[in-house]
């Protein structure tokens, strides 16, 4: 059973009480230091009365705070799973089971309340809300839903929901360059290279990945190679990282003690049908996914701020059925811990087998229900886990060393990245930029193209496609984005803090 509490641990309820508290102070920022943030960008501005030159400097501006922007993002994250996931899963008794499940749904609730009274742009993943406004809006993102983005996904994530952080990165930091493009006083054009610029610098942060926050951005978002703003990507990505470097460390995100090899030619057979496994989990990952998302959305009997904390609790559920059987958590919050685990060949195949499933049903309840949270960070656990899974039985059958178990579950999470999120590129490189390894470039080619060629064969888009489409966005075909007619630059006083029409994808 669960280990108990220690005697002298405050309630969970005070922690939280605590933290929001703190929050608040953090969230109120001294009016000194915007005033300072005014004069410099002020003083900026008229130093560069070319727009190339503005755009060059508020680039590298851009690529510093979205570092930034993204560290704080992740500590605030930390700082609520401490204080609410870890204590509700070490709670006497079986006490644990009411908080596991009660505190992804409280999450849920106060997230729902959020984004029906204060920011309802802040909802999904960010990546679509992203796309849209690069190919529809020139680049335009609210401060307050790039504030409440920060705040309600802190809260949805650090509570339970099996939800990742790296697309709300993505759209936090393409919100700050976008404020930062309004500060600057930029065309529509140049407004939209500055959203490329906070994705990369978004996905370098997220990721500790500044080559694959690259391809990303590229395959993801400005589909062609546009040189100039490339360039601005590539600093910014760069910038970011340096700034999250500088902070948190230099480490990959997956600290895996080998650098594993392909040990034999047989192996490939496996690996192969790894990326079909992987293609089948992809698919059915979002079917699911917008299944259930239909649901909620003709669910009128409930209101609508209700729909996550029944999402909320669902994770919890699961969860706290993980944490019964197998006495170890990865379904609520932060996966990468045990996901770790998988990568370094330390988990049982049952429990590998059983935690995909468990984390693909609680991610489909967390964001099917109107949260706000993203997918990377559950794709890549389910592919790890199914990785760590087809190892098992590569080693069973061909008998070969018990380290191809922690070379399969680091090709898988590649594989189901690739088949959901359908960026083949950005899949291979971003495996190695997390893992820190690149002995595995044939088997990650071989499976993650056939889960790609798959995914794609037995469903035509993309899950960010599906899910703007389910919400009735078509976004223009090919590369050329859309403007409004005559719009114009907006200037440094129009940086509303009122909401924008946009997808909750």
């Amino acid at each position: 059973m669960r280990e108990s509490m220690q005697s002298d641990q405050a309630p969970i309820l005070r922690q939280a009480a605590i933290f929001a508290l703190r929050l608040g102070r953090i969230l109120n920022t001294p009016e000194r230091i915007a005033a300072g943030w005014s004069q410099f960008l002020t003083w900026l501005v008229r130093r560069l009365p070319n727009e190339q030159q503005r755009l060059l400097a508020f680039t590298i501006v851009a690529g510093g705070l979205c570092g930034l922007a993204a560290v704080a993002f992740h500590v605030a994250i930390a700082r609520l799973e401490a204080l609410l996931i870890d204590p509700a899963n070490r709670a006497p008794g079986h006490w644990w089971i009411f908080w596991t499940v009660i505190s992804p749904a409280i999450g849920g609730l106060v997230v729902g309340l959020g984004l029906n009274y204060w920011a309802p742009a802040a909802a999904g993943s960010g990546i679509p809300q992203v796309k849209v406004a690069f190919a529809l809006r020139s680049g335009l993102i609210s401060v307050r839903e790039t504030i409440g983005k920060f705040v309600l996904c802190a809260c949805q994530i650090g509570s339970g929901a099996s939800l990742g952080l790296e697309g709300p990165t993505v759209q936090i930091c393409a919100g700050v360059s976008s404020l930062l493009a309004r500060a600057a006083r930029l065309s529509p054009q140049y407004r939209r290279r500055m959203t490329s610029v906070g994705m990369a610098a978004g996905i370098a942060a997220a990721f500790n990945a500044p080559i694959a926050s690259i391809t990303f951005t590229l395959e993801e978002l400005i589909g062609n190679l546009d040189q100039t703003m490339l360039s601005g990507v590539i600093v910014a990505a760069a910038l970011a990282a340096v700034v999250e470097h500088t902070i948190l460390g230099t480490n990959p995100v997956f600290h895996v003690p080998r650098q594993y090899q392909l040990g034999s030619a047989s192996s490939l057979i496996w690996y192969a049908l790894l990326g079909v496994l992987a293609a089948v989990v992809s698919v059915a990952f979002t079917d699911s996914l917008l299944w259930l998302r239909a649901r909620f959305k003709g669910l009128t009997a409930i209101p609508k701020w209700i729909h996550p904390a029944i999402g909320g609790a669902c994770t919890g559920t699961f969860a706290a059925l993980g944490l019964y059987f197998f006495h170890l958590n990865g379904i609520a919050g932060d996966p990468y811990k045990t996901l770790t685990m998988a990568l370094t060949g330390g988990l049982p195949v049952l429990l590998m087998a059983v935690f995909c499933i468990l984390k693909l049903l609680a991610t489909v309840s967390s964001y099917s229900s109107g949260g706000s949270g993203g997918i990377f960070a559950p794709s890549l656990f389910m592919g790890g886990m199914l990785g760590g899974a087809v190892g098992y039985i590569d080693v069973t059958v061909f008998h070969h060393s018990q380290d191809a178990i922690g070379a399969f579950a680091v090709v898988g999470m590649g594989a189901v990245f690739a088949g959901i999120v359908r960026a083949p590129m950005t899949s291979i490189l971003i495996v190695f930029e997390m893992t820190g390894g690149y002995g595995l470039v044939l088997p990650l080619m071989i499976a993650n193209i056939s889960a790609f060629a798959l995914a794609r064969y037995w469903r035509a888009d993309s899950v960010y496609e599906a899910l703007l489409a389910q919400d009735g966005i078509h976004l223009p075909q090919g590369t050329k984005p859309l403007d409004p007619p005559g719009e114009a630059p907006l200037p440094a006083h129009g940086m509303s803090m009122g909401p924008t029409e946009d997808a909750t994808a």
